[in-house]
């Protein structure tokens, strides 16, 4: 796919632009304000909602496997749910969930 340099970059300023100003709203606008308490209660739910939308499709659809489930992430994706709900820890949950992987692709390859 060719595309003109001119577009290319008319594309990477807008886009540079929009990012800018989407962090610039809450950093630069309210930054250095207190949240109302209501919105700080929403704002603790952001990890929760984002993380498994990262991590879902790379257990289920795993580039590595052309897209195809294998047992050592599926079963490493549930020793990490099982360490997250046991410790309540996301360090602990992340380092549990690689050990895991990388313990059953040796063990299952």
């Amino acid at each position: 796919m060719i595309t003109d340099k001119t577009t290319l970059w008319i594309v990477i300023v807008l886009l540079g632009i929009g990012t800018f100003l989407i962090r610039f709203s809450f950093l630069g606008l309210i930054g250095g304000r207190d949240l109302p308490p209501w919105l700080l209660r929403h704002l603790r739910y952001t990890a929760v909602a984002v993380m498994p939308g990262l991590i879902a499709p790379l257990v289920v659809w795993p580039a590595a496997t052309g897209g195809i489930p294998d047992a050592p992430r599926l079963i490493a994706a549930l020793i990490a749910f099982a360490i997250g709900i046991g410790t309540r820890s996301v360090v602990g949950t992340i380092i549990g969930g690689m050990a895991a992987l990388y313990l059953f692709q040796y063990l299952l390859a």
